[in-house]
Protein backbone atom coordinates (compact mmCIF):
# COMPACT_ATOMS: atom_id res chain seq x y z
CA UNK A 1 0.00 0.00 0.00
CA UNK A 2 1.36 3.60 -0.04
CA UNK A 3 2.84 6.04 2.35
CA UNK A 4 1.62 8.47 1.23
CA UNK A 5 -2.17 8.40 0.53
CA UNK A 6 -3.79 11.90 1.46
CA UNK A 7 -4.98 14.25 -0.62
CA UNK A 8 -3.74 17.88 -0.92
CA UNK A 9 -6.98 19.29 0.84
CA UNK A 10 -6.37 16.62 3.75
CA UNK A 11 -2.80 17.76 4.41
CA UNK A 12 -4.14 21.02 4.84
CA UNK A 13 -6.45 20.60 6.88
CA UNK A 14 -4.81 18.62 9.20
CA UNK A 15 -4.27 20.73 12.38
CA UNK A 16 -5.24 24.25 11.10
CA UNK A 17 -8.04 26.07 10.69
CA UNK A 18 -10.30 25.76 7.84
CA UNK A 19 -11.96 29.21 7.65
CA UNK A 20 -14.15 30.87 10.61
CA UNK A 21 -15.64 28.10 13.08
CA UNK A 22 -19.25 27.79 13.15
CA UNK A 23 -20.90 29.32 16.28
CA UNK A 24 -21.85 26.19 17.52
CA UNK A 25 -18.22 25.05 17.51
CA UNK A 26 -17.27 27.95 19.21
CA UNK A 27 -19.68 27.25 22.00
CA UNK A 28 -18.07 23.96 22.23
CA UNK A 29 -14.45 24.26 22.30
CA UNK A 30 -13.99 28.19 23.18
CA UNK A 31 -15.99 28.22 26.02
CA UNK A 32 -14.09 29.18 29.00
CA UNK A 33 -15.73 27.35 32.09
CA UNK A 34 -14.51 28.29 35.84
CA UNK A 35 -11.56 26.38 35.78
CA UNK A 36 -10.58 27.83 32.24
CA UNK A 37 -11.11 31.74 33.56
CA UNK A 38 -8.91 30.29 37.39
CA UNK A 39 -5.88 29.86 35.17
CA UNK A 40 -6.26 32.34 33.09
CA UNK A 41 -6.89 34.94 35.41
CA UNK A 42 -3.37 34.11 37.32
CA UNK A 43 -1.81 35.59 34.07
CA UNK A 44 -0.21 39.41 33.83
CA UNK A 45 -1.47 41.38 31.29
CA UNK A 46 -4.16 41.39 28.34
CA UNK A 47 -1.83 40.04 26.13
CA UNK A 48 -1.04 37.02 28.25
CA UNK A 49 -4.40 36.30 29.33
CA UNK A 50 -6.13 36.33 25.71
CA UNK A 51 -3.13 34.12 24.05
CA UNK A 52 -3.17 31.84 26.87
CA UNK A 53 -7.02 31.07 26.26
CA UNK A 54 -6.11 31.22 22.63
CA UNK A 55 -3.63 28.65 22.59
CA UNK A 56 -5.71 26.64 25.14
CA UNK A 57 -8.87 26.70 23.02
CA UNK A 58 -6.92 25.98 19.44
CA UNK A 59 -5.51 22.60 21.21
CA UNK A 60 -8.75 21.70 22.18
CA UNK A 61 -10.26 22.45 18.64
CA UNK A 62 -7.21 21.33 16.15
CA UNK A 63 -5.25 18.87 18.64
CA UNK A 64 -2.18 20.97 18.11
CA UNK A 65 -1.13 24.75 19.61
CA UNK A 66 -0.80 27.29 16.98
CA UNK A 67 2.34 28.32 15.21
CA UNK A 68 1.13 31.61 13.62
CA UNK A 69 -1.14 33.83 15.95
CA UNK A 70 -1.59 35.80 12.17
CA UNK A 71 -3.21 32.70 10.97
CA UNK A 72 -6.09 32.79 13.96
CA UNK A 73 -9.36 33.36 12.58
CA UNK A 74 -11.31 36.37 13.51
CA UNK A 75 -14.29 35.02 15.32
CA UNK A 76 -12.04 32.88 17.66
CA UNK A 77 -10.56 36.29 18.92
CA UNK A 78 -13.03 38.27 19.22
CA UNK A 79 -14.92 35.09 21.05
CA UNK A 80 -12.29 34.67 23.67
CA UNK A 81 -11.61 38.50 23.94
CA UNK A 82 -15.65 39.22 24.97
CA UNK A 83 -15.66 36.62 27.43
CA UNK A 84 -12.36 38.19 28.84
CA UNK A 85 -13.44 42.23 28.74
CA UNK A 86 -10.54 42.35 26.53
CA UNK A 87 -10.35 45.29 23.65
CA UNK A 88 -7.56 46.32 20.83
CA UNK A 89 -7.87 42.58 19.96
CA UNK A 90 -4.89 43.11 17.44
CA UNK A 91 -2.62 44.42 19.13
CA UNK A 92 -2.85 42.42 22.30
CA UNK A 93 -2.01 39.50 19.88
CA UNK A 94 0.84 40.98 18.20
CA UNK A 95 2.56 41.92 21.54
CA UNK A 96 1.70 38.36 22.75
CA UNK A 97 2.72 36.55 19.57
CA UNK A 98 6.69 38.69 20.06
CA UNK A 99 6.84 37.63 23.42
CA UNK A 100 8.55 34.56 25.31
CA UNK A 101 5.79 33.43 27.22
CA UNK A 102 4.25 31.02 24.89
CA UNK A 103 6.11 28.41 25.48
CA UNK A 104 5.75 28.23 28.99
CA UNK A 105 2.14 28.54 28.50
CA UNK A 106 2.22 25.40 26.06
CA UNK A 107 3.99 23.60 28.98
CA UNK A 108 1.42 24.80 31.17
CA UNK A 109 -1.38 23.57 29.31
CA UNK A 110 -0.21 20.41 29.08
CA UNK A 111 0.19 19.55 32.37
CA UNK A 112 -2.69 21.49 33.71
CA UNK A 113 -5.06 19.78 30.90
CA UNK A 114 -3.28 16.37 30.70
CA UNK A 115 -2.12 16.21 26.77
CA UNK A 116 0.06 13.96 25.91
CA UNK A 117 2.69 13.15 22.87
CA UNK A 118 1.53 11.09 19.90
CA UNK A 119 5.19 9.55 20.81
CA UNK A 120 3.78 7.69 24.21
CA UNK A 121 3.91 4.30 24.51
CA UNK A 122 0.60 4.15 26.20
CA UNK A 123 -0.95 5.98 23.48
CA UNK A 124 0.70 3.60 20.31
CA UNK A 125 -0.64 0.73 22.05
CA UNK A 126 -4.28 1.80 22.38
CA UNK A 127 -4.60 3.81 19.23
CA UNK A 128 -3.06 -0.11 17.66
CA UNK A 129 -5.47 -2.06 19.51
CA UNK A 130 -8.06 0.27 18.22
CA UNK A 131 -6.89 0.81 14.78
CA UNK A 132 -6.15 -2.66 14.45
CA UNK A 133 -9.85 -3.66 15.27
CA UNK A 134 -11.23 -1.31 12.42
CA UNK A 135 -8.73 -3.09 10.05
CA UNK A 136 -9.12 -6.31 10.07
CA UNK A 137 -13.18 -5.87 10.39
CA UNK A 138 -13.67 -3.67 7.65
CA UNK A 139 -12.54 -2.27 4.69
CA UNK A 140 -12.44 1.34 4.46
CA UNK A 141 -9.69 3.55 3.02
CA UNK A 142 -6.77 4.57 4.47
CA UNK A 143 -7.59 8.57 4.43
CA UNK A 144 -11.06 7.65 6.17
CA UNK A 145 -9.34 5.84 8.88
CA UNK A 146 -6.57 8.43 9.12
CA UNK A 147 -9.44 11.30 9.55
CA UNK A 148 -11.43 8.25 12.59
CA UNK A 149 -7.63 8.05 14.07
CA UNK A 150 -7.13 12.01 14.18
CA UNK A 151 -10.51 12.36 16.27
CA UNK A 152 -9.44 9.62 18.42
CA UNK A 153 -6.26 11.35 19.37
CA UNK A 154 -8.38 14.14 19.73
CA UNK A 155 -10.92 12.63 22.04
CA UNK A 156 -7.90 11.52 24.21
CA UNK A 157 -5.76 14.31 24.66
CA UNK A 158 -3.06 13.83 22.14
CA UNK A 159 -1.28 16.52 20.45
CA UNK A 160 -1.50 15.48 17.07
CA UNK A 161 2.35 14.99 15.29
CA UNK A 162 3.65 16.29 12.01
CA UNK A 163 1.19 14.76 9.33
CA UNK A 164 3.85 12.22 7.70
CA UNK A 165 4.02 10.15 10.74
CA UNK A 166 0.46 9.11 11.54
CA UNK A 167 0.38 8.41 7.81
CA UNK A 168 3.19 6.28 8.13
CA UNK A 169 2.02 4.49 11.10
CA UNK A 170 -1.57 3.95 9.20
CA UNK A 171 0.56 2.36 6.36
CA UNK A 172 2.47 0.10 8.09
CA UNK A 173 -0.23 -1.17 10.26
CA UNK A 174 -3.10 -1.93 7.22
CA UNK A 175 0.50 -4.23 5.75
CA UNK A 176 0.29 -6.05 9.40
CA UNK A 177 -3.50 -6.35 9.02
CA UNK A 178 -3.27 -7.64 5.41
CA UNK A 179 -0.52 -9.71 6.09
CA UNK A 180 -1.99 -11.58 8.66
CA UNK A 181 -5.42 -12.34 6.43
CA UNK A 182 -3.84 -13.67 3.67
CA UNK A 183 -1.63 -15.90 5.45
CA UNK A 184 -4.69 -17.18 7.67
CA UNK A 185 -6.31 -17.56 4.93
CA UNK A 186 -3.63 -19.94 2.86
CA UNK A 187 -3.12 -21.34 5.67
CA UNK A 188 -6.75 -23.06 5.93
CA UNK A 189 -6.12 -25.42 2.96
CA UNK A 190 -3.72 -28.09 2.08
CA UNK A 191 -1.66 -28.57 -0.95
CA UNK A 192 -4.08 -30.46 -3.14
CA UNK A 193 -6.38 -28.03 -2.54
CA UNK A 194 -4.13 -25.29 -3.27
CA UNK A 195 -3.21 -26.85 -6.54
CA UNK A 196 -6.90 -27.04 -7.14
CA UNK A 197 -7.38 -23.23 -6.78
CA UNK A 198 -4.02 -22.62 -8.73
CA UNK A 199 -5.69 -24.31 -11.80
CA UNK A 200 -8.45 -22.06 -11.45
CA UNK A 201 -6.26 -19.46 -13.19
CA UNK A 202 -5.17 -21.59 -15.97
CA UNK A 203 -6.33 -21.80 -19.58
CA UNK A 204 -7.64 -25.24 -20.73
CA UNK A 205 -6.78 -26.22 -24.32
CA UNK A 206 -9.42 -25.17 -26.81
CA UNK A 207 -10.64 -22.42 -24.64
CA UNK A 208 -10.10 -18.71 -24.58
CA UNK A 209 -10.74 -18.45 -20.74
CA UNK A 210 -9.81 -19.26 -17.72
CA UNK A 211 -11.40 -21.53 -15.03
CA UNK A 212 -11.97 -18.91 -13.01
CA UNK A 213 -13.83 -16.56 -16.05
CA UNK A 214 -16.02 -19.70 -16.46
CA UNK A 215 -16.96 -20.29 -13.31
CA UNK A 216 -18.03 -16.80 -12.24
CA UNK A 217 -19.81 -16.14 -15.30
CA UNK A 218 -23.42 -18.30 -14.73
CA UNK A 219 -25.27 -19.28 -17.86
CA UNK A 220 -27.84 -16.51 -19.16
CA UNK A 221 -30.93 -18.62 -21.46
CA UNK A 222 -33.58 -19.82 -19.33
CA UNK A 223 -33.48 -23.99 -19.95
CA UNK A 224 -33.08 -26.86 -19.31
CA UNK A 225 -29.24 -26.81 -20.68
CA UNK A 226 -28.59 -23.88 -19.15
CA UNK A 227 -30.21 -25.42 -15.77
CA UNK A 228 -27.85 -28.19 -16.20
CA UNK A 229 -24.65 -25.86 -16.23
CA UNK A 230 -25.45 -23.90 -13.19
CA UNK A 231 -25.89 -27.59 -11.40
CA UNK A 232 -22.26 -28.39 -13.30
CA UNK A 233 -20.78 -25.00 -11.92
CA UNK A 234 -21.94 -25.65 -7.98
CA UNK A 235 -20.76 -28.91 -8.04
CA UNK A 236 -17.29 -27.36 -9.18
CA UNK A 237 -16.97 -24.85 -6.88
CA UNK A 238 -18.24 -27.82 -3.77
CA UNK A 239 -15.41 -29.84 -5.01
CA UNK A 240 -12.81 -27.68 -4.15
CA UNK A 241 -13.84 -28.30 -0.42
CA UNK A 242 -12.81 -24.92 0.71
CA UNK A 243 -13.87 -24.15 4.12
CA UNK A 244 -12.84 -20.91 6.18
CA UNK A 245 -10.50 -21.09 9.24
CA UNK A 246 -12.54 -21.69 12.84
CA UNK A 247 -9.75 -21.11 15.17
CA UNK A 248 -9.04 -17.75 13.60
CA UNK A 249 -12.43 -16.32 12.68
CA UNK A 250 -12.03 -13.72 9.62
CA UNK A 251 -14.49 -11.19 9.00
CA UNK A 252 -17.33 -11.57 6.48
CA UNK A 253 -16.86 -7.76 5.13
CA UNK A 254 -12.97 -8.93 4.45
CA UNK A 255 -14.00 -12.36 2.78
CA UNK A 256 -16.06 -10.54 0.39
CA UNK A 257 -14.01 -7.65 -0.85
CA UNK A 258 -11.45 -10.13 -1.77
CA UNK A 259 -14.15 -12.23 -3.41
CA UNK A 260 -15.08 -8.58 -5.26
CA UNK A 261 -11.47 -8.28 -6.71
CA UNK A 262 -11.70 -12.18 -8.01
CA UNK A 263 -14.84 -11.78 -9.99
CA UNK A 264 -13.58 -8.44 -11.57
CA UNK A 265 -9.92 -8.50 -12.19
CA UNK A 266 -8.70 -10.05 -15.43
CA UNK A 267 -6.69 -13.37 -14.80
CA UNK A 268 -3.48 -11.88 -15.76
CA UNK A 269 -3.40 -9.69 -12.59
CA UNK A 270 -4.32 -12.20 -10.46
CA UNK A 271 -1.88 -14.60 -11.46
CA UNK A 272 0.47 -11.11 -10.41
CA UNK A 273 -0.28 -11.21 -7.11
CA UNK A 274 1.98 -12.31 -4.46
CA UNK A 275 1.60 -16.30 -3.75
CA UNK A 276 -0.02 -15.65 -0.55
CA UNK A 277 -2.40 -12.94 -1.34
CA UNK A 278 -2.86 -14.96 -4.85
CA UNK A 279 -4.04 -18.11 -2.50
CA UNK A 280 -6.27 -15.93 -0.07
CA UNK A 281 -8.19 -14.43 -2.95
CA UNK A 282 -9.03 -17.50 -4.60
CA UNK A 283 -10.29 -18.98 -1.16
CA UNK A 284 -12.24 -15.98 -0.89
CA UNK A 285 -13.91 -16.45 -4.25
CA UNK A 286 -14.26 -20.37 -3.42
CA UNK A 287 -16.07 -19.27 -0.36
CA UNK A 288 -18.38 -16.45 -1.61
CA UNK A 289 -18.88 -18.64 -5.19
CA UNK A 290 -20.45 -21.45 -3.91
CA UNK A 291 -23.45 -19.42 -1.92
CA UNK A 292 -23.74 -17.12 -5.08
CA UNK A 293 -24.35 -20.26 -7.34
CA UNK A 294 -26.59 -21.80 -5.00
CA UNK A 295 -28.63 -18.83 -5.20
CA UNK A 296 -28.40 -18.93 -8.75
CA UNK A 297 -29.19 -22.34 -9.60
CA UNK A 298 -32.22 -21.60 -7.12
CA UNK A 299 -33.30 -18.64 -8.79
CA UNK A 300 -32.59 -20.47 -12.99
CA UNK A 301 -35.47 -23.93 -11.06
CA UNK A 302 -37.78 -21.21 -10.56
CA UNK A 303 -37.62 -19.66 -14.29
CA UNK A 304 -37.34 -22.95 -15.65
CA UNK A 305 -40.56 -24.37 -13.73
CA UNK A 306 -42.57 -21.40 -14.79
CA UNK A 307 -41.58 -21.51 -18.29
CA UNK A 308 -42.24 -25.03 -18.53
CA UNK A 309 -45.97 -25.28 -16.98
Amino acid sequence: MPVNFLSADQRDSYGNYQGEPRKNMLARYFHLDDVDRQHISSKRGDHNRLGFAVQLCTVRYLGRFPDLFNKIPKAVTEFLAKQLHIDNIKNVISIYSEGKQRRQHVDEIINIYGYTEFTDTRVGFSLSRWLYALFWTGTSRPSILFERGTSWLLSHKVLLPACSLPERYIARLRSRVENRLWHTLAACIDEKQMLCLLELLSVPAGSRYSLLEQLRTGPTKVNAASLLQAISRLQAIRSLGITLPTIKPVSDTRIAALARYATTAKTSALQRLPEKRKLATLVAFACCMEATAQVYLVSRCRCTFIVVT
